[in-house]
Order: structure tokens, then sequence, then C-alpha cells
């Protein structure tokens, strides 16, 4: 009878851990459902009648590889999410536009579940390759006066978007990753820096040496502590 015990336990033990998973596929089931309902009903007609001061043609041919190259090296390939890419990161411009659209409030941990899903089997599905970069060149967060490029070029230098160099469309590109750290006009020197970083990247001197090599070669102290969490591993760069 004793060694009926521990069998017993064991078999409690899996249709708990059954039901439990049960329960989890069922909510993120019904979650993906209702999202995908809601991006067919909503998203997708907004989308379409968007105001949106820039195409993605706006971009110049340079330009535009140039963000791909630092942004989602691997965009028009991948289906949402990319995992492999070195210097991709673990958000896509899918799962950034996701975070935007689908979260009041986005915490990271538990939501980046949701998130991945919903770039993997909701927006990417259903809105184009060209609609999600056209939908994040105008929505890209770049400092409390500057939601978007065009914004961004007249806040930082008083120009519209298609007359800034090439130069510093770099510079607003290298504010992506942290608005506020990479600042460019209260953090000058560090924009610069990342400026020629990402340079090296775009130009194929500099290989990104695994998924989290974001930042291309080491930051300072000061620097480090006003990044994104998770974003920097210094071991890359011993």
């Amino acid at each position: 009878m004793e060694s009926q015990k521990p069998v017993k336990t064991l078999s409690r033990t899996l249709i708990t851990a059954s039901l439990l998973l049960l329960a989890i596929a069922g909510y993120y089931g019904w979650e993906l459902q209702a999202a995908y309902r809601y991006t067919i009903d909503r998203v997708i007609p907004q989308e379409s009648a968007a105001p949106y001061p820039l195409t993605v043609s706006s971009l110049t041919a340079n330009q535009q590889a140039a963000l791909l190259k630092i942004e989602d090296p691997n965009f028009y390939h991948h289906s949402g999410i990319d995992l492999k890419t070195p210097g991709a990161g673990i958000t896509t411009i899918t799962q950034a536009l996701v975070k935007k659209i689908y979260f009041e409030r986005f915490t990271p941990g538990i939501a980046k579940i949701k998130q991945t899903l919903l770039a993997r089997f909701v927006l990417d599905p259903l809105m184009s390759k060209e609609k999600q970069l056209r939908r994040f060149i105008n929505t890209v967060y770049l400092g409390p006066n500057a939601k978007d490029f065009e914004q961004a070029a007249h806040h930082y230098f008083n120009r519209s978007f298609d007359e800034i160099s090439d130069d510093q469309f770099l510079a607003l590109v290298a504010m992506i990753i942290a608005p506020e750290t990479f600042n460019i006009n209260k953090h000058p020197a560090r924009n610069k820096l990342r400026v020629a970083r990402l340079k090296h990247v775009i130009n194929g001197d500099y290989e990104p040496k695994g998924l989290f090599d974001l930042y291309y070669g080491r930051v300072d102290r000061e620097t480090l502590q006003n990044l994104p969490p998770l974003s920097y591993f210094e071991s890359y760069y011993q």
C-alpha cells in the first residue's frame, strides 16, 4: 500500500499540470481570437485611413536599408518574430507595433509571451510588411516632442523629414533603442558614438556577435544605468 502513495501523488501532479496547461492554452487561444477579430474590424480599416505624414517611399533606399539593418535585419523574411538573426534582439518591428496596438500598458515579463503570440499569429498575417513599416516610421517614439520621424526631424533639426541628411537620419535611428539615453540634444556625444557604430554595422565593417549585440561595443557606466533592462551584455565585448 505504501508504494502506491508516490504513484498516486505523481498522478495527481500530472493531472494538475495538464489542467493548468489547458487553462493557459485556452486563455491565450481566446486572447488571440479576440485580437484577430479586433484587428480585422478595427486596426486594418483605421490603418488604411490613417493620415500619416510619411509613407515607406518617403525613406530613401539607403535610409530604409539602414533602419532595417539596425532595428529588424530580417524584417521582410520573418513571420513577426526573429530569435535567430544576430543583432535582432527580442523585439521585431512587428512586436513593437503589437505593444502599441494591443496593450494599454505593457509590463515586461509575462506580457512578452502575449506580445510574441500576437505578432506571430495575428498582426503579421493580417498586416502587410509595407503597412507595418509605414506605421512604424509614423509612430516610433523619439522623445516627448517627437512621436514619429517627421516630428523628430522638425524638433531636432528644424527641417522636414525629406530635408534631413543621411547622418541626421542615423542620429534619429540611434535614439530608437533608448530615446533619452541617446538623445541628440541632451547627450550629443553618446548619440555621435552610437551613430559611428551604426555606420560600421550598416557598411558591413562590424558583424553583431549574437542576438543581443545591440550596441556593437562597450558602453560607459553612466550610459549602462539608463539602458533598457536585459538589452546590454558586456560578455560580447570581452
